[in-house]
């Protein structure tokens, strides 16, 4: 089943000195998700130089001068109404999996998987291996690591929140990669927009590769209903941010989300 959202996202920069900033808002092109019409506005209007990083996500380079920036970012997006859910499918082998998979099983910045090994292997004892392990690893986070938005400041590692028991999507996002990776299960973190969240944000969550395809997986939520639009996939949180700054005279003042059923009935696709 499909769904049309519009997805937006404005941000306001008080910038102090003249900085560089690498943003990345637009939506994942190569993926199932198709976008139908697409807007972004950078005022006051300064030159931009686009480019696709090593994992497909779209990124938009610029200099800020001095004063008030301010970006906008919308797309209609046509995506599917819920993420799939495919329990009993099997575990890839190493040797199977397909080269620009193979990123994926190695620990990362914020996701410690050589130090999970045994927690995890506790977890899913009695579960098939695949996709059956990262449903036990997912319904452990959600009993063991409280989901608290506004809770982090700055990001956290995979063992800190693991310590620390709460955390924002984000922050649990990198415990479910950080014990898939560790029973080498392939796990990427995503990030972008989804339908109904409370309180309305960008969000993360993270997919794994079982069966010969990535799966969604969401700590955060009760189930996978609501449309998801991706903006970008990377090993962590560290490849995707909404935006880099380089230097100290960049301050982000007001960010706003929004997420929009476009028409009232599901389609078949």
């Amino acid at each position: 089943m499909s769904i049309k959202l519009r997805v937006s996202c404005n941000l306001r920069f008080k910038i102090e000195d003249a900085s560089a900033l690498i943003f990345m808002l637009r939506p994942f092109r190569g993926i199932n998700q198709w976008i139908m019409r697409e807007m972004y506005t950078i005022k006051p209007s300064v030159p931009v130089i686009e480019s696709t990083d090593s994992y497909g996500n779209s990124c938009q380079r610029l200099v800020a001068p001095k004063g008030n920036l301010v970006i906008h970012s919308s797309a209609e997006v046509i995506t599917a109404a819920h993420a799939d859910f495919a329990s009993g499918l099997d575990f890839v082998e190493i040797q199977f999996l397909p080269n620009d998979v193979l990123p994926f099983l190695l620990p990362s910045r914020y996701c410690e998987s050589d130090r999970f090994g045994e927690l995890a292997r506790d977890i899913v004892a009695d579960a098939l291996p695949g996709y059956d392990q990262v449903s036990l690893i997912v319904y452990w986070i959600r009993a063991s690591i409280q989901y608290l938005p506004g809770s982090s400041d700055i990001p956290l590692s995979a063992m800190e929140i693991y310590s620390r028991r709460f955390g924002v999507c984000r922050d649990l996002a990198h415990v479910g990669i950080a014990l898939c990776r560790s029973i080498s299960i392939p796990a990427r973190f995503v990030a972008g927009y989804l339908q109904g969240l409370e309180p309305m944000d960008l969000h993360a969550w993270f997919e794994v590769y079982v069966g010969g395809r990535w799966y969604t997986f969401d700590p955060t939520q009760a189930d996978l209903s609501g449309g998801r639009v991706v903006v970008a996939f990377g090993r962590d949180a560290a490849d995707v941010p909404v935006f880099h700054q380089f230097g100290l005279g960049c301050i982000l003042s007001a960010m706003v989300v929004k997420v929009e059923q476009l028409d009232g009935h599901l389609s078949k696709v």
